[in-house]
């Protein structure tokens, strides 16, 4: 059972982490400290410098060779049938299509698991939980989240196909002007190469975009960074000079609380916390701490996880809503209000919600 010792040591993990949020919020929507320019400023921070170095030392600081295959696993799993039960729903419901999958998906499978999730899973499990969460950090930052802009851009392709006519369109315009019959045995000719061209081409476009973003995306470069340096560096037992160690740790160090700050800053720009309604609001709510957390148990039951592993994997799946799916729906304009509703909600209530999954699984 729940002592009054592990509710401690859980508030003294998180309760930091709500400081900075509440005081970045405060600082713009009551004591009009920082302009829209500078909070822009404080954001760009985070995003290039901050998030990217403590991804990077996170991912490095875990071990590729002693990666639990199971826990991997059932996250993947959890995915795979949440996409699957998502777009049955949308099938039926036949209402926002591939937009209503994405933000589905997003809530219900993409936790804030370095932000949040590490600080608190230590506090409650202690530090083995925190490395089985890097694990799931490292599969997060490499697949999820590219997958994810993957299908971002698709989503936008599909927003802008047919907006205007193309210079095939426009030539074939002109010849049925001049001869339809010669026209119409051109296009049926030319039929199976019109269907199969434009489809490669976009395609190829599609992919193009997705790996300048990847490119530029600092996030990417600390993924990886991390990667190799941690296969690097548990293959020869090598550390990095202390020099280049602390100069990266001051800054990855900072990253946790600006990030905190940072949401506090976006929480001040809105008119309204449940920017998306109440109904959505509900929505997001059910598929984040009850469906998620739900094919989490069913995936890792099946895959063998029990104990304390198991706990861990259903713990990590009931924390709020990732900052870095919101950061794609508002570049791409897919229902950021209700991703934004999400992740700033599900901060506030993830105490309350962890405390909850924490006393189920203690029976």
């Amino acid at each position: 059972m729940i002592s009054s010792a592990d509710i401690y040591h859980i508030f003294t993990a998180i309760v930091p982490l709500y400081v900075a949020m509440i005081l970045a919020y405060t600082s713009v929507k009551w004591w009009k400290l920082f302009t829209p320019e500078q909070c822009a400023g404080i954001n760009k921070f985070v995003a290039k410098f901050a998030i990217p170095l403590l991804s990077f030392q996170v991912i490095s600081d875990n071990n590729l060779y002693k990666m639990n295959v199971k826990i991997i696993l059932a996250d993947v799993v959890q995915k795979v049938l949440a996409l699957i039960v998502l777009i049955a729903v949308v099938k039926l419901g036949s209402r926002g299509g591939l937009r209503s999958i994405i933000t589905g998906f997003s809530l219900s499978t993409l936790p804030n698991t370095l932000i949040v999730g590490i600080p608190l899973l230590k506090a409650m499990y202690g530090d083995e939980s925190g490395g089985l969460l890097v694990q799931i950090v490292v599969l997060q930052s490499i697949l999820w989240y590219n997958l994810l802009l993957v299908v971002f851009e698709l989503n936008a392709a599909k927003r802008t196909s047919g907006v205007a006519p193309t210079v095939e369109d426009i030539g074939d315009k002109e010849s049925q002007e001049e001869s339809p019959d010669e026209a119409q045995e051109e296009e049926e000719e030319e039929d199976e190469e019109a269907q199969t061209k434009p489809c490669k081409s976009k395609t190829m476009r599609i992919f193009l975009t997705v790996g300048k973003k990847l490119i530029a995306n600092p996030n990417t470069y600390g993924a990886v960074l991390g990667l190799i340096w941690s296969s690097i560096r548990f293959r020869l037992n090598v550390k990095f000079p202390a020099i280049i160690e602390d100069s990266i740790a001051i800054l990855a160090n900072g990253g946790l609380g600006m990030s905190m700050f940072s949401i506090g800053l976006f929480m001040a720009s809105q008119r309204s916390i449940i920017a998306c309604g109440i109904r959505m609001t509900i929505v997001g709510i059910v598929l984040k701490f009850v469906a998620g957390p739900a094919l989490m148990a069913a995936s890792s039951a099946a895959l063998g996880l029990r104990g304390k592993i198991l706990r861990v994997a259903i713990m990590q799946a009931a924390l709020p809503p990732g900052v870095v799916p919101f950061v794609f729906a508002k570049e791409y304009n897919v229902y950021p209000d209700t991703l934004s509703t999400g992740v700033i909600f599900g901060l506030l209530i993830t105490v309350p919600v962890a405390l909850i999954y924490y006393l189920i699984l203690a029976l």
